[in-house]
């Protein structure tokens, strides 16, 4: 078996084993369990999406369709955007891809190649870096700094980073998993590194509407970026409207680079089925709704698990300006992978342990507070109970 895998790509070969998937598999098939390792709420997706997609698949429309996305959803996409950031969108630019993940996949291959290098604020979630190395390009992290009033990200350390083989800065804000969410100000010092530098940036902004603050969305570099800036803007469908097991996602980008990502969506998955579009279509056109009642229980959810674990004197805890994790420390745990592993085969309460999440996370570990009060409610009291008695 080792000679099998040795004559495998070194990309293949060394894809890292996903840290939070590894406590997954440990706790999974528990009755008791109370899953908060992975980013997805609890509640199904609603019926009337649902029920789009089940209409679509009553006309028949199970064949090829349009490699960018149905017209119709790439219509829906823009008028999302209009109405979130004030301005006006061609459906030209965007592209219907077969998850977020797989957004961002297409993303690396458009902006780097083997041998070049993306730069990557940590704690990040890995499949981001994943995605770099086994496309045969290096991330390069850069750790953020933990201050004593949240996480930071400055310019001159990612300046410090760029050398001649860089090509990407991959940004996520709101940022799973520290909650951190770059300011307008930090977004245009970025944009203006990437003009200096001629590096594009993979924007994902997919926690936009998951903000604390008074607007309604997080800053974006929509507000700052002129329409031909070197930005792939990545998203899904999974987050606002409890679409995680569709695995929709979207493209946004300049429009004359519509053959490009055409193309890419062509040579990997030949399109995304069409009962999915037809249900992020209505999705977007009619569960406003229902994203505001994520949001409500996200809030909720925040102040339940913070005001919980700090009851138990034992955890610091870096308030989230955005997402919905909580990213925390408990004095004492020095290893989070183990931690996160003896936790759930002894508690049922699944975490994330901070070593999945890169350089600066190691001893942290990710909690997803998207769930019902009272789930989150016994699971500080199962937590805390466990650490009184080791």
């Amino acid at each position: 078996m080792s000679n099998l895998i040795d004559r495998l790509s070194p990309e293949a070969r060394n894809a890292p084993e996903s840290g939070i998937v590894e406590v997954f598999n440990a706790g999974w098939g528990r009755d008791d369990l109370i899953p908060l390792w992975a980013g997805e709420g609890d509640l199904p997706t609603p019926d009337f999406i649902c029920q789009a997609a089940r209409d679509s698949l009553g006309r028949g429309e199970t064949f090829y369709t349009y490699q960018r996305g149905i017209p119709q959803l790439r219509e829906a996409l823009a008028g999302y955007h209009e109405d979130l950031y004030g301005r006006a969108f061609s459906p030209e630019r965007f592209f219907v891809t077969g998850s977020g993940m797989q957004s961002i996949q297409l993303a690396v291959q458009a902006v780097s190649s083997a041998g070049k290098e993306v730069i990557v604020p940590t704690p990040a979630w890995p499949n981001i870096s994943a995605a770099v190395e086994i496309h045969g390009a290096r991330a390069v992290s850069v750790p953020m700094r933990e201050e004593d009033t949240g996480w930071r990200l400055h310019v001159e350390d990612i300046e410090a980073a760029i050398t001649p083989r860089t090509t990407a800065l991959f940004l996520n804000s709101p940022c799973n998993p520290t909650g951190w969410v770059a300011s307008e100000d930090l977004l245009k010092d970025i944009l203006s590194l990437a003009r200096k530098h001629g590096l594009w940036i993979i924007a994902d902004e997919i926690y936009a509407l998951f903000y604390y603050a008074e607007a309604r969305r997080a800053p974006s570099f929509y507000d700052v970026a002129a329409e031909d800036d070197q930005i792939v803007f990545v998203n899904s469908m999974s987050k606002n409207w409890a679409m995680t097991g569709w695995r929709i996602g979207w493209i946004s980008a300049p429009a004359k680079l519509g053959q490009v990502f055409e193309n890419l969506i062509q040579y990997s998955t030949s399109g995304v089925p069409s009962f999915s579009q037809w249900a992020a279509v209505a999705a977007l056109r009619d569960g406003g709704d229902f994203v505001q009642q994520q949001i409500s229980r996200a809030r909720i959810g925040r102040d339940t698990v913070t005001d919980g674990l700090k009851r138990l004197n034992r955890v610091r805890i870096l308030p989230p300006e955005g997402a919905f994790y909580l990213f925390f420390k408990i004095d004492g745990v020095t290893d989070t992978r183990q931690f996160a592993l003896d936790l759930v085969r002894e508690t049922g309460v699944g975490l994330a342990p901070g070593t999945a999440f890169g350089p600066g996370g190691q001893s942290y570990l990710r909690l997803c507070y998207a769930r019902r009060k009272d789930h989150l409610e016994e699971a500080v009291r199962r937590i805390g109970s466990w650490l009184s008695s080791i």
